[in-house]
């Protein structure tokens, strides 16, 4: 015996110690304000870019707003793009379990030590900026800006082709927006976070606006007469700039039901795409699919170039959107979807009316404090035979107690059950539906923490 360690040995305790250095890095950012107090300024963003040499300038970029479907928009984009043979970064929020979820580098998340690299490389010039701040009376970094600076470290150290990046809040004063990028995505813009980006669908547009650059493609989805005239005016002023529209330049053809997803046939900006096989529910993501292909044309070949036919088939084929109408059950069938805000819950019903028949359906409920619950409830009661009320594990979850009496004014006291604890909600919920037989589901949703925390009580952690 030579005493020395063996390579799984020496390999098991590096992992043991990244583990623990990205638990302590975790525990630095959480320490920080929520990425919901967003004190809106660029400057301190602007200034640790700067310091690190503007990372994020190394690379071309891809910017999403607009209020739902960013993020399986923007995995739609990664995907085409990897499949054209391009390397990628994508950030995205929030995430399901792993904060690595948000940063993901050639579609997986971000290895635990490029993170822990990434973060190190910017954290002396987080910790300068931040007391520059302090000293003219500002504040700290939050837990996103400091996400955002350790992404945009992250694909130039890779490097990447290109990156993918979907905005945390609005668009003008979110700390993405430090970018100038090439192609600026505007998926549907409906009321949410009012209380940060304002009361009408006008003025969150103009917030959203902000990341159309001078001399770029805007693709935008389909949009109310209001929100398209604010895209447009914003077009024109910064100049050099140009802006399609899904339902216009480019969109969904045709669709079908299929097993396990729908066939799609699209017209994009430069040809028609038919018989796709998508393996996603829902005619909004048949949407957001037409939009991630105009989306590529644009940063390709500035719309005039068409997708290789088997490229896109084969990307098309292998999207997938974890916590978005996702089958996490069989027998009984438990979906998960993270629809927090009643645009989001309309898309959700009317997938479920279109892919699914079940006998009985169970909602399983629970929201963040800040949103529309009213709402939410709203348009979720005609589809659901009973609801089953509860909480997720965040701070800012609204209380089931009061989210059960808004559910009763809705559903009436026999449809609806509170349930404090999640784990037992979601056993009470599949009791519910299971009892008139089979051909019972359970749809879990109103917050992608409600959606992740169901997701992973079944075992699925994987994104």
């Amino acid at each position: 015996m030579s005493g020395r360690p063996d390579a799984a040995a020496l390999e098991a305790a590096r992992n043991l110690e990244e583990m623990k250095r990205m638990r302590e890095i975790e525990e630095e950012i959480l320490a920080r304000a929520p990425e919901n107090d967003i004190g809106p300024s660029l400057d301190r963003i602007r200034a640790v870019m700067e310091l690190a040499g503007d990372p994020q300038r190394t690379y071309p970029s891809i910017h999403l707003t607009g209020t739902n479907g960013k993020t399986s928009t923007s995995r739609m984009i990664d995907t085409i793009l990897r499949e054209s043979g391009l390397s990628t970064g994508r950030f995205t929020s929030p995430h399901l379990h792993d904060i690595r979820e948000r940063i993901t580098l050639s579609g997986k998340p971000i290895p635990r030590e490029k993170f822990i690299a990434a973060y190190d490389e910017v954290a002396p010039l987080i910790e300068l900026v931040d007391a520059r701040s302090l000293e003219s009376g500002g504040r700290r970094m939050n837990f996103f800006e400091v996400l955002v600076a350790l992404a945009y470290a992250a694909f130039a150290d890779a490097p990447v082709d290109v990156a993918i990046i979907e905005v945390g809040l609005g668009g003008s004063w979110d700390a993405t927006n430090v970018i100038d990028a090439q192609v600026a995505v505007v998926t549907p813009v409906d009321l949410d976070h009012t209380h940060l980006l304002g009361d009408d669908v006008v003025s969150i547009a103009e917030e959203k606006s902000g990341i159309i650059k001078a001399d770029s493609v805007t693709v935008s989805g389909v949009q109310d007469d209001d929100v398209a005239r604010v895209l447009l005016d914003r077009v024109e002023e910064v100049g050099g700039a140009r802006i399609v529209f899904e339902g216009n330049d480019f969109g969904v053809l045709a669709r079908e039901v299929a097993i396990g997803g729908q066939q799609v046939s699209l017209r994009g900006l430069a040809g028609e795409y038919a018989d796709l096989f998508l393996p996603l529910h829902g005619a909004h993501q048949a949407s957001n699919l037409a939009t991630a292909v105009a989306a590529v044309e644009a940063f390709v070949g500035g719309g005039e170039q068409r997708i290789e036919p088997e490229v896109l088939s084969a990307a098309t084929a292998a999207m997938t959107s974890p916590g978005r109408l996702e089958i996490v059950r069989r027998s009984p069938t438990v979906l998960v979807d993270a629809a927090h805000n009643p645009h989001g819950a309309r898309s959700l019903v009317a997938a479920l009316e279109e892919a699914f028949a079940f006998t009985r359906l169970v909602g399983l409920v629970g929201i963040v404090a800040d949103k529309d619950a009213v709402g939410i409830l709203e348009v979720l009661e005609p589809a659901l035979d009973h609801i089953v009320v509860t909480r997720s594990s965040s701070p800012r979850a609204m209380r089931p107690d009061d989210l059960g009496k808004l559910a009763v004014e809705l559903f009436g006291e026999s449809r609806v059950t509170v349930v404090r604890d999640l784990p037992d909600a979601l056993e009470q919920a599949v009791t519910l539906a299971e009892a008139e037989g089979m051909g019972g589901g359970v749809v879990a949703t109103g917050s992608v923490i409600t959606a992740g925390e169901v997701r992973m009580l079944l075992g699925l952690t994987d994104v």
